[in-house]
């Protein structure tokens, strides 16, 4: 059957918009390569020949030229001349571009969601056919360190700009019991410890925990422990879904137990049973305590096509958050497409009796208190 225009057109359209994709994804790849070998930094130090650039660089001269002259061609860098001779061409960083790919803990860092398709996704979508096939899980080293270091980075100006503010004005009565000695703050799922190191800098009078079940992210976060706090931030390797922690560790100087403050903080959706590891932060709050979720921002229900930050959502979780999730035995498959209904039924099931979003407004992110009563 010979296909009606309107598929031809139909056809036609979905190829364009591939090829966009696809010129969109190599030139993601030449920005990993520019991230992952300092080059976005050697050029940043001034404008430079390609000559001068591979030496600054310490990569062959060769080289230097294409990925400059391919950055040029993509608008990442500005040539003084394009009609010199490509040995005398000096090639310039410009100040915004500098900002958003050098400035790792900015505020318009994009660096980090450079490296984590490339470098972090892209390595394990061997394993993620398998078990597509399978109905299997792909487990967190088949992703490696490099995953881990962007997710670490995309959050890093979410938690050290946003955090702190969020919970002066979102969650004021926890706030003011923050500020008295003896407070106590649980940051669950913590990672290499970002956000729990935050708290504890808002919140110089708490004592703070870090839980999370990757030994080696908590090992790195140990090691940016400074020494000025080390006498109140922890950091301890357990997986909550089937291991308590009791209150009682936890108590005040004036014998109360438990937290005051409980954070998830984008972990939740990762996580294989998340009901139950609610359930833990519920037995660990202290009477008067919440829990502070924070989720991606997925749409209120279902809707399609959808906008793009519903398609990253999306794609982040078939690539990364669902396969992760799998790899444990019994696991609900949340993936990162966690819609408020969902949080609300996780909540009821582990205990909660309200789950309140939050008046934060942010593309990505959407915030959830949890109260016992």
């Amino acid at each position: 059957m010979t296909p009606g225009g309107g598929a031809r057109a139909q056809a036609q359209a979905l190829g364009g918009r591939l090829f966009q994709a696809s010129l969109a994804a190599a030139e993601l790849m030449t920005v990993y390569l520019g991230v992952r070998l300092g080059l976005y930094e050697a050029l940043a130090k001034g404008p430079a020949t390609a000559a001068e650039f591979a030496d600054r660089a310490g990569i062959a001269p060769r080289y230097a030229t294409e990925w400059l002259e391919q950055q040029a061609a993509a608008g990442i860098v500005t040539v003084d001349d394009v009609t010199v001779p490509a040995d005398r061409r000096r090639y310039t960083l410009p100040e915004g571009h500098r900002m958003a790919l050098t400035d790792t803990g900015g505020p318009w860092a994009v660096a980090p969601l450079s490296v984590l398709p490339v470098g972090g996704i892209a390595p394990a979508l061997p394993r993620l056919a398998e078990a597509m096939r399978a109905g299997t899980g792909v487990p967190p080293d088949a992703y490696g360190e490099a995953l881990r270091a962007a997710q670490a980075g995309m959050n890093r100006s979410v938690f050290t700009d946003l955090l702190p503010g969020w919970l002066r004005g979102a969650l004021p009565d926890v706030h003011q019991a923050l500020r008295r000695p003896g407070a106590a703050i649980a940051d669950v799922g913590c990672g290499t410890g970002t956000s729990t190191l935050v708290l504890a800098r808002t919140y110089p009078l708490a004592r703070v925990h870090g839980f999370d079940r990757d030994a080696d992210a908590l090992a790195a976060a140990r090691a940016a422990v400074p020494a000025a706090a080390a006498d109140r931030v922890r950091f301890t390797a357990v997986d909550l879904a089937a291991s308590a922690v009791d209150p009682a560790e936890h108590a005040d100087p004036a014998g109360a137990a438990g937290f005051d403050l409980v954070c998830v903080l984008d972990a939740l959706h990762d996580m294989a049973r998340p009901v139950e590891v609610l359930a833990a932060c519920r037995a660990m709050l202290k009477p008067t305590g919440a829990v502070l979720l924070m989720e991606p921002r997925a749409a209120e229900r279902f809707t399609a096509p959808a906008d793009e930050t519903e398609r990253f959502i999306y794609t982040v979780s078939l690539l990364h958050c669902l396969p992760q999730s799998l790899v444990d035995e019994g696991s609900v498959g949340t993936g990162a497409v966690l819609r408020p209904e969902t949080v609300r039924r996780h909540a009821t099931a582990a205990g909660f009796a309200r789950a309140t979003v939050l008046d934060v407004a942010h593309r990505f992110h959407r915030l959830y208190r949890l109260d016992l009563h």
